[in-house]
């Protein structure tokens, strides 16, 4: 293959020759306009000095002829793992491969694109990209992508230098339902009404028999029993919501399969709230004013978000002083407002050296118990009265009690100690690393207790319980068998960690998340998902997981301390994970509820058609039949109702390059010279020149003939 060209190799710049050019222009005009015999010759031998000075060439150049670059683009992302789409692409790709291998010059490069790992879906544009800038962009004569034609990065498509076609995967009748979340809040206040707004929208040909205006959505909170409530499909579906607890809420929702639905995947969600408190209110009750009081009192208040109702019995009814009660300017006990009708206002009461002394009927302490029962919190802190006829054991209030006092009192100094449940317990669980240099301080006075229930986290004087921990129906209660935890405020033989310990027992009445002790919690990390595991019980704690697709597997927790055990487990791919061990179980999310790639999974041609029609290209259902190959001119449309085109290149590479000049300069020179000086011969000539001067004729004589 051969091909000559006309090339130039001026002996001065282009502009001089472009100057020289004008003034021969001009000369040559001013001799026209003179009249000038010559004024022709003139202006050819000064086009032929120009050209001569131009140095032309012809080129001679070997070509040897390129092939032409047809690119097919295959997805590979999980959601081409749907129905038969993986069959229908590899059948489209071998169908193609054959149809290249018949055309002479046309060659297949193949692009497959799998899923993205940072779950941002099917990432096409970008693949396609990178491989045009790998091929040479003269010799691309199509592009040819087997999808389902949900792309996610078409920002990133570049400009095709080819008709781009699009065979799409996947069925005509292909249905799908999704549930997808709009809007919910990161945080929320306990007790008040939160809103999450949501979608449930039916894509594709949806069968008649799914079709309705409610469908059945299942709400489940933390793991707990699965509520059915019938909901309108479309959008902006509000639900109003208001948490229990504090800490994480896990709110899990779902929805059924339906006849023929493509997949399951974007059937469900989590939504993850952090419930806070607004504001904490504690109810504190002294029985006398005592040292510890003020140890209680400095706790709460120094807490901004706690509301703290105080109040200390300083002179009980069976004090007899002789002064009148209308001059006492002591506060009277609003016992019927507080017990009786605000008492479920309260997070947390707390009877600190307590004795039944006439103030409180047995049945404001009975309504403590029943607001234990419905989920309140009681601490107990006990004195030496709780030993004596007048304890609290023996009110309405020792139905719910986790001990009973022997009625001994142990007046010995003795060192705090955690006991082996203690050791498990989050309350107590590694409190002895905040003992002062020199070991905890010795307390002075105790209570003897027989527990029945609950769990025993600390022991004091003789080995007897010391701080005994339980729940009674949704709400807990706790009992401090000595009034003597303020020595270690006091620093008294170096003290103690009273301020922890106290923090964490309010906290966990209150019913802290993060000092539960049966806890199951999942998190997704880089690696994968770390699972821990609190529990009062003992080893080896095996966890199971069920992935995304269904599958399910076990795994080891490894002990990491008493009562704690954590593993991290591999994750395959992003999705919702269920957790589950010890009778608890939790939901994570890992890369998102759903992936990206199962967002919407029903085929279209929308995204891409835009990219498509701007080379001259266009979509066609492989279901329909494999379209044949064909070669269409440039700026014609590039495909058909049953094919496809593709434009040839005619690219090429040159082998060699030969110059060989148009003619010799002294030639040109001569001709050039020749032509000037015919022209001057010509002006030069009496009589035929134009420049001649002419004489006139004589006038006729009279009388001549």
């Amino acid at each position: 293959m051969t091909g000559t060209s006309l090339v130039f190799a001026p002996f001065f710049p282009w502009p001089v020759l472009g100057a020289l050019a004008a003034l021969a222009l001009v000369l040559a005009g001013f001799a026209a306009w003179r009249g000038l015999a010559g004024w022709g010759l003139r202006a050819l031998a000064f086009t032929v000095l120009i050209a001569a000075l131009a140095g032309p060439s012809l080129q001679f150049e070997t070509r040897r002829p390129l092939g032409d670059i047809l690119v097919a683009v295959v997805d590979e992302s999980a959601s081409q793992g749907l129905g038969d789409r993986a069959a229908q692409t590899r059948a489209a790709l071998s169908g193609l491969a054959a149809q290249v291998a018949a055309i002479p010059g046309l060659d297949l490069e193949t692009v497959r694109v799998g899923d993205s790992p940072d779950n941002r879906g099917t990432r096409l544009m970008s693949a396609l990209a990178r491989a045009l800038a790998d091929l040479p962009r003269d010799r691309v004569a199509g592009i040819v992508v087997i999808s389902d034609g949900q792309v996610h990065d078409l920002g990133a498509a570049p400009a095709s230098p080819a008709p781009l076609n699009l065979l799409m995967t996947g069925n005509a009748q292909d249905w799908d339902r999704r549930l997808a979340i709009d809007t919910a809040p990161a945080y929320a206040i306990l007790g008040e009404e939160q809103r999450i707004t949501l979608r449930i929208e039916d894509l594709g040909a949806v069968p008649q028999a799914e079709r309705g205006e409610l469908v059945p959505l299942g709400i489940s909170i933390d793991g707990g029993e699965v509520q059915i409530h019938m909901v309108p499909v479309g959008p902006g579906l509000v639900l109003p919501v208001t948490l229990g607890h504090a800490g994480r809420n896990l709110l899990h929702f779902t929805l059924p399969g339906g006849d023929g639905e493509l997949t399951l995947r974007n059937n469900e969600a989590v939504v993850e709230i952090t419930g806070v408190r607004d504001r904490l209110r504690v109810l504190l009750v002294s029985g006398e004013p005592h040292p510890g009081t003020r140890t209680w009192r400095n706790l709460l208040k120094s807490d901004s978000s706690v509301d703290l109702v105080h109040f200390t019995i300083l002179r009980p009814p069976d004090k007899q002083d002789g002064v009148p009660v209308n001059e006492l300017s002591l506060i009277a006990f609003p016992t019927q407002e507080l017990f009786m009708e605000k008492i479920d206002e309260f997070d947390l009461i707390i009877f600190d050296r307590y004795k039944l002394r006439g103030i409180l009927p047995g049945a404001y302490l009975g309504s403590v118990r029943d607001y234990v029962r419905r989920g309140g919190a009681v601490l107990v802190a006990a004195g030496p009265d709780f030993a004596t006829a007048d304890s609290l054991a023996r009110s309405p209030l020792g139905d719910i009690l986790p001990a009973d006092p022997t009625s001994r009192l142990i007046e010995a100094g003795y060192l705090p100690a955690v006991t082996a449940p203690g050791a498990r317990h989050p309350v107590t669980r590694e409190i002895t690393a905040h003992a002062p240099a020199g070991g905890w301080g010795r307390w002075l006075r105790q209570v003897e207790l027989a527990p029945r229930s609950g769990h025993v986290v600390m022991s004091g004087a003789e080995g007897a319980p010391l701080l005994v921990l339980d729940r009674a129906g949704e709400g807990r209660i706790a009992l401090l068998a000595s009034d003597h935890a303020w020595l270690w405020a006091r620093g008294f033989e170096g003290g103690g960690p009273q301020l922890e310990l106290l923090r964490r027992l309010a906290h966990w009445m209150m019913g802290e998340p993060e000092l539960e002790e049966e806890a199951l919690n999942a998190d997704p990390v880089p690696d994968g998902i770390a699972v821990s595991l609190t529990t009062m019980g003992e080893g080896p704690v095996e966890v199971e997981m069920t992935a995304p697709d269904g599958t399910v597997s076990a795994a080891a927790l490894e002990e990491a301390g008493p009562g704690l055990f954590k593993t991290v487990l591999p994750a395959p791919g992003p999705g919702l994970y269920r957790l589950a061990a010890n009778g608890l179980s939790t939901w994570v999310a890992v890369g998102g509820d759903a992936p990206r790639e199962f967002e919407t999974v029903v085929a279209s041609a929308d995204i891409l058609a835009p990219v498509a029609a701007a080379s001259g290209g266009g979509a066609l259902r492989i279901e329909a039949g494999l379209p044949r190959l064909r070669a269409v001119r440039p700026g014609r449309p590039g495909f058909g109702r049953d094919w496809i085109g593709y434009t040839p290149r005619d690219a090429f590479v040159t082998e060699d390059v030969r110059l060989r000049p148009l003619a010799p300069a002294w030639l040109l020179l001569l001709i050039a010279a020749g032509l000037a000086v015919t022209g001057w011969l010509i002006e030069g000539r009496g009589g035929d020149g134009a420049g001649a001067r002419r004489t006139p004729p004589e006038p006729a004589r009279p009388g001549a003939e």
